[in-house]
C-alpha cells in the first residue's frame, strides 16, 4: 500500500508517492521466515521404516538438513529403489551443472574459440543450431561411452537380475561413486 507525502514546494504539480516501509519490512520478513522453514528439520519424519533408515544412510544426507524428502518419495521405496533414486538425482545434477558451465563458457568465448573455427556467433542459446553435424556424432559416442561405463560399474548384469527387480544396482555400489576422485 502506498502512502502519499505532503505537497512539497517543488516544480512538479503532483503528489510524489512514497512506499510504506513498515509493510515492506513485514513482507520481506515473512518471505524470509517462510523460506527458512523449508530447510528446517521435520519433527514429523518417521524413522522407524526400514526404507527411511536406508535413505538416511545414503551418501548426501548431510547436516544441518540431513535426509531431505519433502515429497515423500522414500516412504514406499525399498533400499534398492532409494539407491536408484539417489543415482538418478546425482546423474541429473551433474548433467545440469555441465550444461550451465557450457552455457556460461559459450557466452564468454563467443567468436574467440578455437572450436569450430570460431564460426559460432550470437547468444549461447542459439549456439546449438550452429554446431556442425560431425560434432553431434562425437558427442553421442562420448555420452554413450560414459553411460556404458556407469552401467557396468553400478548395475547388475541384466541376465542375472530377477524379473521382479529391474534396474538392480550392485550391493557394494555407492550411488554416484564412479571412482573419478
Amino acid at each position: 500500500m502506498l502512502t502519499f507525502s505532503k505537497r512539497r514546494k517543488v516544480n512538479t504539480p503532483y503528489i510524489i508517492p512514497t512506499p510504506n516501509t513498515g509493510n515492506m519490512k513485514l513482507a520481506i520478513l515473512s518471505l524470509l521466515a517462510g523460506s527458512a522453514a523449508a530447510f528446517a528439520p521435520s519433527s514429523m519424519m518417521k524413522t522407524s521404516s526400514t526404507s527411511l533408515k536406508a535413505a538416511e544412510d545414503l551418501v548426501g544426507a548431510l547436516p544441518p538438513v540431513g535426509f531431505f524428502d519433502p515429497l515423500g518419495f522414500a516412504e514406499k521405496a525399498d533400499e534398492n529403489t532409494m539407491k536408484r533414486y539417489r543415482e538418478a538425482e546425482l546423474t541429473h545434477g551433474r548433467v545440469s551443472m555441465l550444461a550451465v558451465i557450457g552455457f556460461l563458457v559459450g557466452e564468454k568465448v563467443e567468436g574467440s574459440s578455437f572450436l569450430f573455427d570460431a564460426s559460432i556467433k550470437g547468444p549461447a542459446i542459439s549456439h546449438l543450431g550452429q554446431v556442425p553435424e560431425g560434432f553431434w556424432a562425437i558427442l553421442l559416442i562420448t555420452i554413450g561411452a560414459a553411460e556404458q561405463f556407469r552401467a557396468e560399474k553400478g548395475w547388475v548384469d541384466p541376465s542375472e537380475v530377477p524379473v521382479d527387480q529391474p534396474g538392480l544396482l550392485k550391493s557394494d555400489y555407492v550411488p554416484g561413486d564412479l571412482g573419478f576422485d
